[in-house]
């Protein structure tokens, strides 16, 4: 592996590392309502959320979008990548979705630009104010020179992470337990990856169980996360 090959692949790992400012531990996307309302109880359950997760959110909405947004961004079309972002937007059932995938695209851009200086990103800041977190993921990685099938990689195994993380503040769910879940999901990325790559079909969302979770979190009762 040549040198710049490392730099890319490094930079990768640290954008998926929680370590990394986003804001994400902040939201869990409903998980939070629908463990409290009993419909996620167990390894079980969380396994079937994970595979929504998988199936509907990133190979059919969030997928295309980082897929478009980094072919966009590679090609500095930033009209093209406005249009991907408010579609993006639009898709997302509940107000407080839309806030917190805004907050963290915006502060993903702002911060990559802080600490690792590219002019595509600072062309991209300048194009929009504000970005949702696929289309903001599709912006860094075509900076960081990654090719979209890593772009698309990192971004599942972020989001994937980001639910178990959630649902081990929130279940009685061991370490072990959750992170074979983890790993059983992260084994079938490789192949939802080759779908959205394949796929010329723009982002599509239909997940009513997991929008309607979102939509009732602020109903909760007592709130560990924003949405």
């Amino acid at each position: 592996m040549n040198a710049e090959a490392s730099r890319t692949r490094l930079a990768l790992l640290h954008l998926c590392d929680s370590l990394f400012p986003l804001g994400s531990f902040a939201h869990s996307d409903g998980l939070e309502t629908a463990v409290s309302s009993g419909s996620v109880a167990s390894g079980s359950d969380l396994r079937g959320w994970l595979e929504a997760t998988l199936v509907v959110t990133l190979t059919d909405a969030e997928g295309p979008a980082v897929r478009d947004a980094h072919a966009a961004a590679s090609a500095n079309d930033f009209a093209a990548l406005a249009v991907i972002d408010a579609e993006m937007d639009a898709l997302r059932g509940s107000a407080s979705g839309r806030n917190a995938s805004r907050a963290m695209g915006t502060r993903l851009l702002a911060t990559w630009q802080h600490i690792r200086p590219s002019a595509l990103v600072q062309a991209a800041i300048a194009a929009r104010t504000r970005y949702t977190f696929p289309v903001g993921f599709g912006v860094v990685c075509a900076a960081t020179g990654a090719s979209v099938e890593d772009a698309l990689e990192s971004y599942c195994y972020a989001r994937l992470a980001a639910a178990v993380s959630a649902a081990m503040r929130l279940m009685s769910l061991g370490q072990h337990e959750a992170h074979a879940l983890l790993a059983e999901m992260l084994g079938a990325v490789p192949a939802r990856v080759s779908t959205i790559v394949a796929s010329h079909e723009p982002s599509k969302a239909f997940a009513p169980v997991m929008d309607i979770a979102a939509m009732s979190h602020q109903y909760v009762h007592s709130r560990l996360f924003r949405s």
